[in-house]
């Protein structure tokens, strides 16, 4: 006999060799123990987990001569005969291809007769959602009221296709997705009995690949033994031949990608495609490395879920700290469109290519994580004193934009000459006296024109917060910057811009000033305090008088 497939050499011949279906290898020795069996039984779950398998050994213990604790012997006549496939009493039915009212009805007819051999008939029916709908009508009532001696198994991998008449005749099993710890310990037992020598991350990668199913796993490992026969299966032989990326690839891609270098990106696409890469595995691949990003992100105890290796896991924390996770969500959400989209096209380079360029880009799409991203990146941009896109230049060369150097050269030679006539310029707020309640309040009066007296993004960030201070308390002698949003969380902390804005107001009321940098939503145990100067404020200068804030509990 020739070479044998490894899912079909190993399959299991006992309940105790099928894997991750303790629950349901349990119930069923239990009803052979105790000759409790059923008369029909569906077994539902995803591919290659053991549905026919586990039918096949049932039908062999109910109708094996000596059981050992409901387990077929393997060894009698009748044992022998089914596991040949030369037994009539266990008659496997496709019904993807005997789907018709009379295929069923050849089985109506069929088990009127006794077994010759043996205590049961055993029907297998495989893929039974694929039955017509008169197929099911007919098939209702034997499966309800059939012989005693006879026993249907029905195997499908969508139950709910299946009429809820069939399924309420019926006692079901669901079988689950085997655990990856299980289906690579089965593989390391498989590599010893073939004497097969392969690295642990090789297998690991075939198992993730299998997404739960044993018989994919095995057919995977097949593939890669055949390739490199004779040699040691290592991990970067495994992504040859299945076509896949390294994490590496995907760290580096990444980074290109937060950096904005599109051509870089698409030069490391271009090397994937050279080297043969699958596109289409490619994007499933990379969806589901940015979900491992975004599930580290959300929290710190994840290790057992994204169940990866420890130098990769050290990698996804670098990397978490390094993206957004609104960033992460909107990378997921073009990567997940693509890979329905990259299924049926012609020219799959073309759509990868595409949204490398929406994520290098964001100006190519229009809606809200993408402009915050925008956002984002004219900030650096500003930060880092790069010329913002589309400003004008001068004779000189200075940039005219609103940001650039120009304006802001004007801006600080009009701040110079006011701070001058003040007569402050160049005082360090620490040789100032401290500000009083009155000085904090004249602050949030000029707070305009000390915002004027900044430059770049910090002054347009600056023009949408408002300053406070606590009136309830004599000894704060703090101004808070509340800012509007998110937008302002680099300068929280940044020391840097807060002496520019205490140098600015010293040099403005000839008084030091403490700034503390807040956002709305953080304000926190000073909330009441400040948003009610901030009504009061606000509300004068509407009526241009002055107003008396009254208690709730006293009287007009």
């Amino acid at each position: 006999m020739g070479y044998t497939a490894l899912y079909r050499k190993f399959r299991p011949s006992t309940f105790d060799e099928v894997k991750g279906q303790d629950h349901i290898v349990k119930t069923l020795k239990n009803q052979i123990r105790a000759d409790r069996l059923g008369h029909a039984y569906l077994f539902c779950g995803t591919r290659g987990t053991g549905k026919t398998s586990a039918a096949k050994i049932f039908a062999k213990a109910v109708n094996c001569e000596h059981p050992v604790d409901g387990n077929p012997c393997n060894e009698c006549a009748m044992c022998r005969a089914i596991a040949a496939g030369s037994s009539m009493n266990v008659i496997e039915i496709d019904a993807a291809s005997n789907n018709g009212v009379d295929n069923i009805r050849e089985i109506r007819e069929e088990v009127a007769y006794s077994p010759t051999a043996g205590r049961y008939k055993v029907y297998i029916i495989d893929e039974v959602h694929m039955l017509s709908t008169g197929a099911f009508n007919a098939l209702l009532k034997t499966l309800e009221e059939p012989p005693s001696y006879v026993i249907f198994i029905l195997a499908t991998t969508e139950a709910q296709k299946i009429p809820i008449t069939i399924l309420s005749r019926c006692q079901r099993y669901d079988f689950h997705r085997i655990g990856q710890e299980t289906i690579l310990a089965r593989l390391q037992e498989l590599m010893e009995v073939e004497q097969v020598e392969a690295e642990e991350k090789a297998l690991y990668y075939i198992v993730r690949k299998g997404d739960g199913s044993l018989r994919d796993s095995l057919s995977l490992l097949d593939q890669c033994i055949a390739f490199y026969l004779g040699e040691t299966l290592t991990y970067d032989r495994v992504l040859e031949v299945l076509g896949a990326v390294d994490t590496d690839v995907f760290s580096q891609l990444l980074r290109r990608i937060l950096r904005g270098e599109l051509t870089e990106a698409i030069r490391a696409l271009e090397q994937l495609i050279l080297q043969g890469r699958d596109l289409t595995q490619f994007v499933n691949d990379f969806t589901w490395y940015l979900r491992n990003l975004m599930l580290m992100k959300a929290s710190d105890d994840m290790e057992d879920i994204l169940d990866v290796s420890t130098e990769n896991l050290m990698q996804l924390r670098e990397e978490a700290a390094m993206v957004r996770s609104d960033t992460l969500m909107r990378y997921i959400r073009i990567f997940s469109e693509l890979s329905n989209s990259i299924r049926y096209a012609t020219n799959k380079r073309v759509q990868v290519e595409m949204a490398l360029i929406k994520l290098c880009t964001p100006q190519a799409e229009k809606d809200e994580i993408s402009l915050v991203e925008r956002i984002r990146r004219l900030e650096r941009m500003v930060e880092q004193g790069v010329r913002m896109p589309g400003a004008r230049t001068g004779q000189d060369g200075e940039n005219d934009s609103a940001y650039g150097a120009g304006a802001e050269t004007a801006m600080t030679g009009a701040y110079d000459r006011a701070g001058a006539v003040n007569g402050n310029a160049g005082i360090s707020p620490a040789a100032l006296p401290g500000a009083v309640p009155e000085d904090l309040k004249k602050v949030c009066e000029m707070w305009k024109t000390i915002v004027n007296g900044t430059s770049g993004m910090f002054r347009v960030v600056l023009s949408s917060a408002v300053p406070k201070y606590n009136s309830q308390d004599e000894n704060d002698r703090r101004l808070y910057v509340v800012f509007a949003d998110f937008l302002a969380e680099r300068y929280l902390n940044n020391a840097e811009r807060k002496a520019e804005l205490e140098q600015l107001i010293a040099e403005r009321v000839g008084k030091q000033v403490e700034v503390k940098f807040v956002i709305s939503q953080d304000e926190g145990l000073q909330r009441a305090a400040l948003s009610k100067i901030d009504i009061d404020e606000r509300v004068r200068e509407q009526v241009h008088m002055d107003i008396d804030i009254v208690a709730d509990d006293e009287e007009l």
